[in-house]
């Protein structure tokens, strides 16, 4: 019998899939959680040996639950179950270390099935998903931070402002603003 965590932030979510997946006589939802931290806490408790986790919760993200919960539940394996297939959640999901990815859309069979395959220690991800995470891996690496840059970034950890940044560099500040528009640009940052 395989036994499964469910975290979703809707009750009603929680109770289709708990009415899905124990219809299936190999597996049993073992218990629910309606937030990220009450998912690590549930899974340290119940052991389940799969949770299938909503990314995006109010009360904690599903992200750092993911974390935590493979550092802190040996041989529990967490599948995403999301609505979001952003580039962003998918990375950040499995580098949290998710063993898959699906979306609320997949079928009672894929789901159950997914779930089987979890447990057996495959990794399973949404076809919409895996092509999203081929487009990442052919994309070239972004472009490094030059030396400037770093340098403007330092001295903006320290607390400095882009103006006393310029005078310490003998550069103007609309340089440094410059020097952190790229900055922010290569790293993602918004």
């Amino acid at each position: 019998m395989i036994s499964i965590l469910l975290v979703d932030d809707h009750p009603v979510v929680r109770h289709g899939l708990r009415g899905m997946l124990d219809a299936e006589a190999d597996l049993a939802v073992i218990g629910e959680a309606s937030s990220g931290p009450a998912g690590v806490t549930a899974a340290g408790e119940l052991r389940p040996d799969i949770v299938l986790m909503d990314l995006r919760m109010p009360g904690g993200d599903g992200v750092p639950a993911i974390e935590q919960i493979t550092a802190t539940v040996p041989g529990t394996r967490v599948i995403v179950l999301t609505t979001y297939e952003s580039d962003r959640d998918i990375l950040r999901a499995i580098e949290a270390g998710a063993c898959g990815y699906l979306l609320k859309d997949a079928s009672p069979a894929e789901l159950a099935d997914a779930v089987r395959a979890a447990s057996r220690g495959e990794t399973v991800l949404a076809p919409s998903v895996a092509s999203t995470l081929v487009r990442q891996v052919r994309k070239p690496a972004p472009p490094g931070l030059s030396a400037r840059e770093t340098e403007v970034l330092r001295l903006v950890a320290r607390g400095m402002t882009n103006a006393e940044i310029g005078r310490q560099l003998y550069i103007g500040e609309a340089t440094v603003k410059t020097h952190l528009l790229r900055a922010f640009n290569k790293l993602d940052v918004a």
